[in-house]
């Protein structure tokens, strides 16, 4: 009798090992591509930061580019003003 209840137990013990092993697998795959997507996803932020810190970079210079040639437009606008005035 004690046999059978040590062999019936073993039995159980190692049906539910077999059984877990591919679930740890699985689990095993989950993690493993849920670290590829996470970095997959990362990079994509990244690129997309950079992009827009270009974007904005550039329209800054632009704008700086831009005021710069009004101001010195209208110095000179002032300055001919001023010349025609002491005439």
């Amino acid at each position: 009798m004690k046999f059978m209840k040590t062999a019936f137990l073993s039995l159980a013990l190692t049906l539910a090992v077999s059984l877990s092993a591919p679930a740890q697998n699985t689990v095993g795959k989950d993690l493993k591509d849920a670290g590829a997507n996470t970095t997959s996803a990362v990079k994509r932020g990244a690129h997309n930061t950079k992009r827009g810190v270009q974007k904005g970079a550039t329209a800054t210079a632009h704008g700086v580019k831009k005021g710069t040639h009004k101001v010195a437009s209208e110095t000179d606008k002032g300055a001919n003003k001023l010349k025609q005035s002491t005439r």
